[in-house]
């Protein structure tokens, strides 16, 4: 499962001592490894303001949630020639682990599987309660990854986003079209070959479901209870002009498609620099959800103290309405809240915030059992494939 991890490829970028200081031993130091703007560089002056005792705040940046992951997996090498000095090696190989990591909600079931991360005590933190029920249910999972009620909590929710349409306004209304409002806009033959899908067969059979009744879920495990789904989706891959999960935007401003399905945090950034041409919408039958989490690596010290105030910090409500004003997604403090109901610095971030019925209406994309993820894929290579030998003709950009 892609999303926004396939951006741009890997860079690192490491940011130490952000804290005005030099740090000690004795002194504290948080090690952060995080996605690339998934925090407002607001939010990281508000906790360095609240938290001036810290004597470093380590942060290392990565463009893509695939490395983050991977960075979980790497065991920490020292090769230097004071490896040899127990204390100061000790002292290495801790200080090259750290002590929150981001993940995309998909990547849980593997992190637990393979023992890379560890549980968190909600109980120690003190704004768990602010977060909506829906949120803390999605990090609550067995030893297996798959969501329990009675569950392990394996990771905080700092922001979330929507799956949306994004189209071309002025080729609309040069048409004399409607402006897309939900996913049957997909099927409409004025739009054959001018749009571009996310190569996800979760994401592509999901939205097809909601068109096809809005009360049929993402997460449907017996496809073949939905009679119609597959000439559905016959039709609709008639419509695609090419299906990509990171190339998808630079067509739509090209003018070579008109309409495309992605990712909020790509999309957003997109709408600001060109307001007058491009418009997003969230489909009214709702649509997917995704989270980005803190996660604690297996291997990170046994004091929790910092990251839990860092934590703790995005989660009060002040600083959950400055993440959600100046950063490309929401906080998940305020999600399913209607725009009368959110803070009144955030009441214009109409694209951030669904409606309460849409979004009641929307699911986050949850584990599925081997027999439910295989029909998935044979539907999806039967749709992709159809009538092909070798190869995809809508593989890719334009």
């Amino acid at each position: 499962m892609k999303r926004r991890d396939f951006l741009l490829g890997t860079s690192t970028l490491a940011i130490s001592s952000l804290v005005t200081g030099c740090s000690s031993p004795q002194q504290a130091s948080l090690r952060i490894r995080l996605l690339k703007d998934s925090i407002p560089a607001q939010l990281l002056n508000e906790f360095r303001q609240e938290f001036k005792q810290i004597g470093e705040l380590d942060l290392t940046v990565e463009a893509q949630l695939i490395s983050l992951f991977t960075s979980l997996q790497e065991k920490p090498k020292s090769q230097n020639w004071w490896s040899k000095l127990p204390l100061l090696a000790a002292r290495e190989k801790l200080s090259s682990i750290a002590d929150l990591v981001t993940l995309g909600d998909y990547w849980l079931v593997s992190a637990i599987e393979q023992k890379l991360i560890q549980p968190l005590d909600p109980t120690q933190l003190k704004q768990w309660e602010q977060l909506p029920p829906q949120y803390q249910r999605l990090v609550r999972r067995n030893l297996q990854g798959n969501i329990d009620l009675k569950g392990l909590v394996w990771g905080a929710p700092y922001r979330w986003g929507t799956t949306m349409i994004v189209y071309r306004r002025d080729k609309f209304k040069d048409e004399g079209l409607n402006p897309p409002q939900d996913w049957n806009d997909l099927w409409k033959e004025e739009l054959r070959d001018r749009i571009s899908l996310p190569d996800q067969p979760r994401e592509v059979i999901g939205l097809t479901l909601k068109k096809i009744n809005p009360q049929n879920s993402y997460n449907t495990p017996q496809l073949a209870k939905i009679p119609q789904l597959k000439s559905e989706l016959k039709e609709l891959d008639r419509q695609v002009k090419f299906y990509s999960d990171n190339t998808y935007l630079q067509p739509l401003i090209l003018g070579d498609t008109w309409l495309a399905v992605g990712w909020s945090t790509d999309i957003l950034p997109i709408i600001q620099r060109y307001p007058n041409m491009i418009g997003a919408v969230i489909p009214q039958s709702g649509t997917s959800l995704w989270a980005d989490l803190w996660v604690r690596p297996a291997k990170a010290n046994d004091n929790f103290s910092l990251a839990r105030d860092w934590i703790d910090f995005g989660w009060q409500p002040e600083i959950a309405a400055l993440f959600s004003r100046f950063g490309k997604a929401a906080s998940p403090i305020f999600a399913g809240e209607s725009l009368a109901e959110l803070p009144k610095s955030i009441r214009s971030k109409k694209l951030l915030f669904p409606s309460p019925e849409v979004y009641q209406r929307s699911e986050f994309l949850l584990p599925l059992s081997e027999k439910a993820q295989q029909q998935y894929l044979n539907l999806w290579r039967e749709i992709r494939f159809q009538g092909l030998g070798l190869g995809d003709r809508k593989s890719g950009g334009a």
